[in-house]
């Protein structure tokens, strides 16, 4: 197994259609799980929810977050981002973002249609910052 350096984190976070892992806990302390898909931003994991799903509330109330990205196949790598999250209702960029993303996942064809469907006011959009970074590559030790 190989620690990544930060700057190859982000690259590894950054590549593909691979799907984050949302880590966030409910008020009564339960943890809760929720696939995202999300853009890079600097030092920021950039996504949208709805504030009233579950991570929206979660992410309301403490404020803080910790997302996964793993390639789950041979050799096996993963990336841990943990942080604050900043939530913004009603942002102007709000349709920029979206369309970013869904451009990501969804192909240049279906990014503008993903955008206009998931950029509405009840949506939050959400940054991550990397407070804590934690990467492994070569996790099999094929290396």
């Amino acid at each position: 197994m190989r620690r990544m350096e930060r700057a190859e984190a982000f690259t590894f976070l950054a590549h593909g259609t691979r799907t984050g892992k949302l880590a966030t806990v409910r008020p009564d302390g339960r943890p809760h799980v929720a696939s995202v898909w999300f853009v890079v931003d600097g030092d920021d994991l950039v996504f949208m929810t709805m504030g009233t799903s579950v991570k929206g509330r979660n992410l309301l109330a403490s404020g803080r977050a910790a997302l996964t990205v793993d390639l789950e196949e041979p050799p096996y790598a993963f990336v841990t981002v943990e942080g604050p999250v900043t939530l913004t209702a009603e942002d102007p960029g709000l349709l920029a973002w979206a369309t970013r993303i869904g451009h990501r996942y969804m192909g240049e064809d279906r990014a503008e249609e993903f955008g206009r469907r998931n950029a509405v006011p009840e949506e939050l959009l959400v940054r991550l910052h990397a407070e804590r970074v934690l990467a492994r590559d070569d996790v099999a030790g094929y290396g």
